[in-house]
């Protein structure tokens, strides 16, 4: 049906006509993403009128066909502002179960306390929750004039009250409240201060997420080890705890110091050392699971990692101080799929995880002792480059010189900390071609060591490196093959010829600013030639005439 006859009909038929000729629109444009920029106009009245109808009171029914069909119009950026409006905002909130109250002369939204248990909501009512939190979270999302309106009315209270109604929810109702506050914490930097400090929303996330993974405690920051038998992780929790960890993920971008911040912290930390166990249905969503946690992890105060791994009650392994090193190596195993993944996005989808490994390895002892166990076993054959093979070092040695910077720069950080930021170490694994770039941006071509402190170096050189360490190009990272030596048949004329013309051709470059000779100053950075030759200390015992 056009739409200018059901606007025209729209203001004078009933209540169940005006149902009818919403569901016509709605068959027409339910998949339907792009609009007709002509009918732009008619889109914005159409708001205006499904806005009219549902601030009447109208059935249930009525009400989930207007949401619905504002919910489609509200895919489109350029019609929203009839709703983008206090009074639009309100009308949604309280479509949503949060109603209009007053505060100091102001309207705004929250939760309703009188709303009805799970047991006695009718399924209408709950269908209509659900789709004036859709229509929320689509209109939050495009358009700028309703996040500062839903600032306004104080959405992001009434969202943190039904934060403490979550052991009742419905799934939808408890996917799409935790949708929206991750849209409105991503969007409005100003509301992440508020929802942090003032609504303690960070406890009621962490409180959700306890209850929705069913954790168990057993000490104050250890959590019962999942029973490996027991049922995959239901898809319904799993959605609903990803937009928690999402929304977690926002509200702990900064540290604000806070005594009571580093308890919610150790308590998120080892809730997510117990999701890090947790199977779901598809592996698909238990590694989509896994990223999210890994990346709220990195927000964490690194002093918080030795949650994963201390253990008190349960018990860990006694090589590594007790500790329990579960955690660690799902860890390493999330990094090797992501490694694997052929035409994986590395920077969203490896990155997380190199890092985070890195400041666990940095900060903890037993974390860094166990990686590199893994990772690094001590060298055994060294007739292969160290970029050559499938083992996990030899991967991230590959990493070392990919195209993205960040990739790079955090392969060749994870593997300088795996060998106690110790060049001469990290040579020994990589060569010195793979790890130049690390050491320029290091300030460390001549050798040394980084400024993080490590115990005492342990041998764990083998036998076979021992014998082969003489022969291993140190530019390589192996033993190369003997090469015939091209100027071995050569006289001293042609040898005299060849090097002459060799400095003709560096000159011509260099003049010609194509290439710039480099030299390393005494600090280990890298500077011009005619600079580092100047920076030589005199030899003040030489003879002179």
């Amino acid at each position: 049906m056009d739409l200018n006859v059901i606007l025209s009909q729209l203001e004078t038929v009933g209540e169940e006509d005006v149902e009818e000729l919403l569901r016509q629109y709605i068959r027409k444009n339910r998949h339907t993403f792009s609009f007709d920029p002509k009918e732009e106009s008619l889109r914005i009245k159409l708001c205006q009128s499904v806005l009219s109808v549902l601030g009447r009171q109208v059935k249930p029914g009525c009400q989930k066909t207007c949401l619905e069909t504002l919910r489609i119009l509200s895919r489109d950026k350029r019609v929203l502002a009839p709703v983008a409006t206090r009074e639009g905002m309100l009308i949604l909130g309280g479509m949503a179960r949060m109603k209009a109250g007053r505060d100091g002369g102001n309207n705004r939204i929250v939760s309703r306390e009188d709303a009805p248990s799970e047991e006695e909501e009718e399924e209408e009512e709950r269908v209509v929750v659900v789709e004036a939190l859709k229509c929320l979270c689509n209109v939050v999302y495009n358009s700028p004039a309703a996040q500062q309106v839903s600032v306004d009315v104080q959405l992001a209270d009434g969202l943190c009250a039904t934060l403490r109604t979550a052991r009742t929810w419905h799934h939808e109702v408890g996917l799409f409240t935790l949708r929206l506050l991750f849209l409105v914490s991503a969007l409005r930097a100003d509301v992440r201060g508020v929802l942090r400090r003032e609504l303690r929303a960070v406890a009621l996330l962490t409180e959700v997420l306890e209850h929705t993974l069913g954790v168990s405690w057993v000490g104050p920051y250890e959590c019962a080890r999942p029973d490996p038998q027991a049922v995959a992780m239901p898809a319904e929790d799993n959605e609903r705890t990803m937009e928690a960890l999402k929304a977690l993920f926002n509200l702990t971008l900064s540290d604000t110091g806070e005594k009571e911040d580093d308890h919610h912290f150790r308590l998120i930390a080892a809730i997510l050392c117990h999701l890090l166990m947790l199977k779901t249905e598809t592996e698909k969503k238990t590694e989509e699971a896994h990223s999210h946690a890994i990346n709220l992890l990195n927000n964490l105060p690194v002093s918080c990692l030795d949650v994963l791994i201390d253990v008190p009650v349960q018990g860990g392994l006694e090589m590594y101080g007790g500790k329990n090193m579960d955690a660690v190596q799902m860890l390493i195993d999330f990094m090797e799929k992501r490694m694997d993944k052929q035409g994986s996005n590395y920077k969203e989808g490896l990155t997380p995880v190199l890092s985070l490994l890195t400041e666990g390895s940095r900060q903890h002892r037993e974390i860094r002792r166990y990686i590199k166990a893994q990772v690094l076993p001590p060298l055994k054959d060294v007739k292969i480059r160290p970029e050559i093979g499938t083992t996990t070092r030899n991967k991230l040695v590959r990493l070392m010189t990919h195209v993205d910077m960040g990739v790079k720069q955090t392969a060749a950080e994870f593997l300088f900390v795996l060998c106690k930021e110790s060049v001469d170490n990290l040579l020994k694994y990589t060569g010195y071609g793979n790890a130049a770039g690390l050491l320029v941006a290091r300030g460390l071509l001549a050798g040394g060591r980084g400024e993080t402190q490590y115990s005492e170096d342990e041998d764990s050189d083998t036998e076979e490196y021992k014998s082969a360490k003489p022969f291993i190009n140190p530019i390589t990272g192996h033993v190369e093959e003997p090469m015939p030596n091209p100027i071995e048949e050569m006289t001293d004329e042609q040898k005299e010829f060849e090097a002459q013309k060799l400095v003709n051709m560096f000159d011509k470059l260099s003049r010609q600013n194509v290439i710039r000779p480099m030299g390393v100053r005494p600090d280990g950075t890298l500077a011009p030639l005619e600079e580092t030759l100047c920076d030589q200390p005199e030899d003040s015992g030489s003879d002179s005439d």
